[in-house]
């Protein structure tokens, strides 16, 4: 059991972090758009975040990995594409109110980009925030892949922990007294989801210190008024 464990270890770490990166790729990038443009690109994006968030996310997991089959690829393509709604919505509040931080004004009335703007000044303020998240998605993914696992939604030759849970009720385990067999793995769900939750919630606070604003220095700015001049 204990080199059940460790092999299994391997592969809900895999699908986890997988499915994390897509989750938080897609949902930062969706967040940050939203957040700092505003208006009607805020307006699409956001009630396109309300259809995936109105969903029960594990019943249209179940449907999506019944149709597409059990496969650990799959698996991670499932998560990683239906858990990127919390972070979006996070990340928007948080530009929200980045956006009107005075050193993005100076920026932008310096001249530059909105992809500078994006990637030098608002997204180093949010990327502590984005971490944190990312760190609860990771929990989430590892619990939900558990769960397909243990619905029989993922490869009969795939170990993981939420397999080894599935092959121990399956094999009636609990009912012969043998806890060695599923109460291993189900240790390592519960403690991974506690350390994320705790590691996310100290990389919070950390990334939620203020840092100084006066990195950017405008200089001097002159008003041009209607006339031109």
């Amino acid at each position: 059991m204990l080199g059940l464990v460790l092999v299994g270890t391997r592969v809900s770490m895999l699908v986890g972090l997988a499915s994390t990166v897509i989750a938080v790729a897609l949902g930062g990038v969706v967040g940050v758009v939203a957040g700092y443009f505003g208006g009607r690109v805020d307006a699409v994006l956001m009630r396109l975040t309300d259809v995936f968030l109105v969903v029960p996310i594990l019943p249209l997991m179940i449907v999506v990995a019944a149709l597409w089959g059990p496969s650990v690829g799959h698996a991670i393509l499932i998560i990683g594409l239906l858990s990127w709604t919390p972070t979006a919505r996070v990340m928007r509040s948080q530009v929200l109110s980045t956006r009107e931080r005075a050193f993005v004004r100076r920026a932008k009335a310096l001249g530059a980009s909105h992809l500078r703007v994006i990637w030098h000044h608002v997204f180093p303020r949010v990327r502590g925030l984005l971490v944190a998240n990312s760190v609860i998605v990771l929990a989430s993914a590892i619990f939900f892949e558990a769960a397909l696992a243990f619905l029989g939604l993922e490869s009969v030759s795939t170990t993981s922990w939420g397999t080894l849970i599935a092959n121990a009720f399956n094999r009636a385990a609990s009912s012969a007294g043998a806890w060695w067999a599923f109460v291993p793995p189900g240790a390592c769900i519960a403690l991974m989801v506690l350390a994320c939750s705790l590691v996310a919630m100290s990389l919070e606070d950390v990334g939620s210190a203020r840092v100084p604003e006066s990195h950017i220095f405008a200089g001097r700015l002159e008003v041009i008024r209607s006339d031109g001049q």
